[in-house]
């Protein structure tokens, strides 16, 4: 049988609020809680509700005929739990089916797998903690930041115990090969590989709606049917796209979700497709040979490359900036400043940097809350630097107390060697030739 494997990415950054010059060295809350509050709320009505309701209605319906994986951010989990604990119990009533895939990823839906090893491992253990104790289950793939992927990644989460991974299928790297095929990482055979096959994926997540699309309107009878049409040899389609697809970036008038509701039938009905979750078509089917991936490939833009995150200098001032102070943080013990540290490093932030949008076939996909790249990058460095002077206060304040600590502790009396040492030396000792 071939498979079509359904993935959807449940993200939202902690917005930062306008945070100016002034206020650093005063003001430590850097984000927008009534824009939070307002975005998860809206798309908790508009989105995550009607979808879970329709999915978990199909799974009812098809039984295992009909799976999907999720991946939820721990920033997304978070503000679920503070602004809208019903999302989580509907993802927990999915999670119940059995026909439900929860992925890894970093907790902060950050960009570390590309700075630093072991701030990358604590946030895939991280997440790895969080999806179980919420949904009972451990993930069993992983799907890494903004699907960024190379053969070093291919290392990192291999040793952090996963052997599948879902990533983008760039024109570049397959060259004449189809993303509808199995592959494995050439640099650890062991890793499997589901790339997205961008194209039909996109066709759903940014072309629905466009009634300039000489395919408008898409149903999912003339979906199945573009899939009973692909090569014989096809094995899988990965139908890779944000969850906020259905009722938000493509609203409930555009007709997407009757199109979700409609597509499993008439795929089932009219294909020899079923729906498998990534660790399903890991496990049934064999790689088709090796893929090398020697420099990060994304979903992002026609390169699908970083630059959409790290491609100008403001951008990387303020990457190199924020994990200059991983040293430090890393010897805190503040959860206030360990949870700021997770929300700054959220790809979402450098993403508002890019300046490619201004640029030609470029797609914009996250509406910027900011008037330009600029005041995203002022914005962003204000709340760096007053976050800076909080870790290296911490730091400084941490050390004079283990200082204060270790002088108390030299003193006689205070239990320490000197202590034994004096108590000892006060002690009668037997004289020589008595017996004790």
């Amino acid at each position: 049988m071939k498979s079509i494997c359904f993935y959807f990415q449940v993200h939202q950054p902690f917005r930062l609020k306008t945070y100016r010059f002034f206020e650093i060295g005063n003001d430590h809350n850097y984000f927008d809680e009534y824009a939070n509050r307002y975005m998860i709320r809206q798309l908790a009505e508009k989105c995550y509700l009607p979808a879970n309701q329709i999915l978990l209605d199909l799974i009812k319906k098809h039984k295992k005929d009909f799976r999907v994986a999720f991946s939820i951010s721990g920033m997304a989990i978070e503000q679920f739990e503070m602004y809208a604990p019903e999302v989580l119990d509907s993802f927990k009533k999915l999670a119940k089916t059995g026909q439900v895939e929860f992925l890894a990823e970093t907790y902060n839906h950050g960009l570390s797998s590309l700075k630093s090893k072991k701030e990358f491992s604590r946030q895939v253990k991280m997440h790895e903690t969080k999806i179980q104790s919420l949904f009972g289950v451990k993930p069993g793939a992983f799907r890494n930041t903004e699907l960024i992927y190379n053969d070093d990644i291919s290392k990192l989460v291999f040793g952090l115990g996963y052997n599948t991974i879902l990533t983008e299928g760039p024109k570049h790297i397959l060259g004449w090969k189809s993303p509808n095929l199995l592959y494995c990482s050439a640099a650890n055979p062991k890793v499997k590989l589901l790339m997205k096959n961008f194209q039909m994926s996109d066709d759903i997540a940014f072309k629905f709606s466009v009634k300039e699309w000489s395919e408008w309107p898409l149903t999912a009878e003339k979906y199945a049917g573009w899939l009973k049409a692909l090569d014989p040899k096809t094995e899988v389609v990965n139908l890779f796209m944000d969850y906020e697809t259905f009722g938000q970036n493509q609203s409930q008038k555009s007709g997407i979700f009757d199109f979700l509701l409609n597509l499993p039938k008439e795929v089932l009905k009219n294909s020899d497709f079923t729906f498998q979750t990534p660790s399903q078509v890991s496990r049934n089917l064999q790689p088709a040979s090796p893929l090398h991936v020697p420099y990060p490939i994304s979903w992002a833009d026609e390169e699908r490359d970083i630059t959409a995150w790290l491609g100008n200098e403001m951008q990387n001032e303020a990457f190199n900036k924020l994990f200059d102070l991983e040293p430090l943080v890393a010897k805190c013990n503040d959860d206030k400043i360990l949870n700021d540290w997770n929300r700054l490093q959220t790809s979402d932030h450098f993403y508002y940097m890019s300046t490619k949008w201004f640029s030609e076939g470029v797609v914009k996909t996250r509406i910027s809350p900011y008037n330009s790249p600029y005041d995203a990058f002022i914005n962003y460095m204000n709340v760096l630097v007053d976050f800076e002077i909080r870790v290296k206060k911490y730091c400084s304040q941490k050390k004079s107390r283990s200082s204060a600590n270790r002088a108390e502790n030299a003193k006689p009396g205070s239990g320490t060697i000197a202590e034994t040492s004096t108590k000892t030396a006060g002690k009668k000792t037997p004289a020589k030739g008595k017996k004790s």
